[in-house]
């Protein structure tokens, strides 16, 4: 069958002019940087397009019209609500030291969460972004944060990402009760360890050195040498093998107590109710940027480089009295195109954060293809029973006319056919278009995922559909029947329908039944789940 697939950013289809459903019809244009020109290729001709920006839009039809007054400016800021990140009321110790020294082995041997805590490979710079994970010592929970290599000469290493690195420790360090500053005993006293030692000090935060990878005797006397950093007694450690890290701890909640940050009450958030949204995408896709603005300020590192998140980063947020726990995840690509190291855990990490989530914000570029790996994705989010939104992401970029809109909605539904159901909103994360509404839809989609819908609805809905198309008869003359059903969990709704045997319901008539409940009840922006359950007969004698 001739599917005709139209592109969103061009005028009417061409006529009589077969397409492929598996290519995509956003593939034949890029976008110049420079001049802000689309150029597009499609089917054979060449049209040059002169884009504008969506702001530089704004900004014309604001010109014409008149603008508010003073007041009513600040009256609508006043309305807006605002967004502020949740510290857990716990003690914060941050992790510093220069690249490949061992600091996120040492954290996952502190915290005792090899399975979720920081990404640990013999690479140096694979963490970039501050993390932070829960610790807990002789009756002491405190929090342990994970920062990047610390350089600060950029022509010594060839570590990317050099200045956004040295910004969020310096973010870890400023809201740090004490601090664990890790040197490599391999190596012994580097000129950056000086650096960093000097900077600490000047700070003034208490600090533990903590001389990393001393497996055997003769390490354990070489970390006598950084004595020499002036910051007092050495501690031998190996994270790898947990040797020494009992009584770095010691010393740790020493300072801790010393501080008086020792709370009896930890936690302030309550966290059944927290709305947990992971926010996934291919590379490049703009998660970063959104999670940032959501927030509403440099939670992670934002960068054109694909893969410049590697490890989840959980944010706890509270906005107009909720509390949200938004988590930016590595992009994903394709299975074949992942070697098994760094990346392969990056993508693993994403996948875990899909699981730990309620909802899921499935980003898109809006100037880049629907690809088969966003198909993908879409079906992964659907195996995992998550609510789901779509972001089109960049929609500043697109050049747009009236039909534009419909078109490109029409195009996500159609190439995203696993979540239909999801709600699609085109906003850009660089100007902040319709971010506001991110949090709108979030409430409305948890409000779907967790409902409850009585048994006597859902019989009466049930009872229409079969009315109106009742189950088939196979070769045999028998005929599926559906005695009744009732909703037996939510999160997602699961319903449970009872038949005289599952084998007689195809998987046309089951979409059918699902397709008849959304337009019936809703369930805008979750999945749901049909268990078909048969009558139970006596085993044979």
């Amino acid at each position: 069958m001739e599917t005709f697939v139209s592109h969103p950013l061009v005028g009417n289809k061409p006529k009589r002019k077969a397409f492929s459903p598996k290519k995509c019809s956003w593939r034949n244009h890029k976008v110049c940087k420079k001049c802000l020109q689309i150029d597009m290729l499609p089917y054979g001709r060449t049209i040059l397009e002169r884009m504008v920006p969506f702001s530089q839009l704004v900004a014309k039809q604001n010109s014409t019209k008149d603008d508010l007054t003073s007041q009513t400016e600040e009256k609508t800021r006043k309305e807006i609500p605002k967004t502020r990140i949740i510290r857990r009321n716990l003690p914060l110790v941050a992790i510093v030291g220069r690249p490949n020294v061992g600091k996120s082995t040492l954290l996952n041997r502190l915290t005792r969460d090899f399975r979720f805590g920081a990404i640990a490979v013999d690479v140096p710079g694979i963490t970039r972004d501050r993390t932070y994970h829960r610790a807990f010592w002789n009756g002491i929970d405190f929090e342990l944060v994970d920062t990047g290599g610390l350089v600060f000469d950029e022509g010594r290493e060839q570590v990317p990402f050099l200045k956004e690195i040295r910004e969020q420790a310096l973010i870890a360090l400023n809201e740090a009760t004490a601090a664990i500053f890790v040197v490599d005993s391999t190596v012994g006293v580097a000129d950056l360890d000086r650096q960093i030692a000097k900077m600490i000090r000047r700070l003034g935060l208490p600090v533990l050195l903590a001389v990393n990878k001393c497996d055997d005797e003769q390490r354990y006397l070489d970390a006598n040498e950084f004595w020499k950093l002036g910051l007092g007694e050495p501690f031998p450690v190996s994270g790898i093998h947990g040797i020494g890290t009992g009584d770095l701890l010691d010393k740790l909640v020493e300072y801790i107590c010393e501080r008086g940050n020792v709370f009896h009450e930890p936690y302030l958030v309550d966290e059944r109710n927290v709305r947990r949204i992971a926010i996934v995408g291919r590379p490049n896709a703009g998660k970063s940027s959104i999670l940032n603005r959501l927030v509403g300020e440099t939670r992670a590192i934002v960068s054109d480089i694909p893969g410049t998140t590697r490890d989840t980063i959980d944010t706890t947020i509270q906005r107009d009295e909720k509390i949200y726990c938004l988590m930016d995840t590595a992009g994903i690509r394709r299975k074949k195109m992942v070697e098994y190291g760094t990346e392969f855990f990056m993508i693993n990490r994403a996948f875990k954060a899909i699981r730990r989530a309620d909802l899921v914000i499935l980003v898109v570029d809006a100037v880049a293809d629907i690809v088969e790996q966003d198909e993908k994705l879409a079906e992964r989010i659907v195996q995992e029973g998550r609510g789901c939104i779509i972001l089109m992401n960049k929609w500043d970029l697109v050049q747009k006319d009236e039909d534009t809109y419909e078109k490109a909605k029409h195009y996500v539904q159609t190439r995203l056919a696993a979540i239909d159901w999801a709600p699609c909103l085109f906003v850009s994360a660089t100007t902040g278009q319709r971010c506001e509404k991110v949090y709108e839809l979030i409430e409305s989609v948890y409000e779907q995922y967790s409902r409850r819908v009585s048994t006597s609805v859902l019989n009466q809905v049930l009872e229409e559909a079969i009315v109106w198309n009742p189950p088939s008869t196979n070769k045999q003359g028998k005929q599926g029947k559906i005695y009744y059903c009732t909703q037996v969990s939510s999160k997602p709704p699961t319903i449970t329908l009872f038949v005289n045997e599952p084998k007689l319901f195809k998987e046309n008539y089951k979409r059918y039944i699902e397709n008849y409940f959304r337009k019936s009840l809703g369930f805008k922006g979750t999945p749901l789940r049909f268990l078909w359950r048969g009558k139970k007969r006596p085993p044979p004698i």
